[in-house]
């Protein structure tokens, strides 16, 4: 489980939250503290006050993967496979092994066309999709994504959220502006004024949503 408890931080006010294993996502107004929640989450960030805990560990004692909102943020390497490939060699694993995982996780994603290109040659969807295989080639505890489904159409959204159900990543937390991403998810959070108002599952957290503006559209057409 990953555990707030008296959580503090600039604007956000978390007296107790409990996030369980699978994908949580995390709606709510611009402005709400869905970024900064993410930030504090992956560890990027730490609180002015409280505790997180991921599996009785704090973000900064997890192996985190992390996808920023803004593409070109996510990039440290300019050829796409040294990017992908940067985690593993950070942490000195050999060298044939990092080949393997790498070109295992651009086969996985369908990528493996991008692995020879420069991230300057890649548009915004393509350093995504680098961005989001960097995260996962190490198999991380905790996968956070700020927004990443706004570069992509839905097919390749719904391709990737397989990929990622089958990642074996024990915990998956997505801010999205997408509700219909955000319905598909496991568990789902609504914030605002950097407080969370609403949480649980997404059937019945949407069902207290069905006159506002967040509620899936898909669903308000079927009814």
């Amino acid at each position: 489980m990953i555990e707030l408890s008296r959580l503090s931080y600039r604007m956000i006010m978390i007296d107790s939250l409990t996030i369980p294993p699978g994908i949580t996502s995390v709606i709510g107004p611009n402005g709400s503290g869905k970024t900064t929640l993410l930030r504090l989450c992956s560890g990027i960030a730490v609180p002015e006050a409280g505790v997180i805990y991921i599996d009785g560990k704090t973000p900064r004692e997890t192996d985190v993967g992390w996808v920023n909102e803004f593409p070109d943020k996510n990039i440290l390497f300019s050829r796409v496979s040294d990017e992908i490939a940067s985690s593993l060699r950070f942490s000195h694993q050999p060298c044939g092994e990092i080949d393997v995982a790498v070109n295992t996780i651009a086969q996985l994603m369908n990528i493996t066309y991008l692995l020879d290109r420069t991230i300057k040659e890649l548009s915004g969807g393509e350093k995504v999709l680098v961005a989001l295989a960097s995260a996962l080639v190490e198999h991380p505890k905790i996968l956070v994504l700020d927004e990443y489904d706004s570069h992509l159409d839905e097919t390749r959204c719904l391709q990737i959220e397989e990929l990622i159900r089958t990642s074996g990543v024990p915990y998956v937390i997505r801010c999205t502006q997408q509700m219909e991403t955000a319905a598909r998810g496991d568990y789902l959070l609504v914030m605002e004024n950097g407080r969370i108002t609403v949480s649980g599952n997404p059937i019945e957290v949407f069902a207290s949503l069905d006159q506002t503006s967040f509620y899936p559209l898909s669903w308000r057409c079927n009814v």
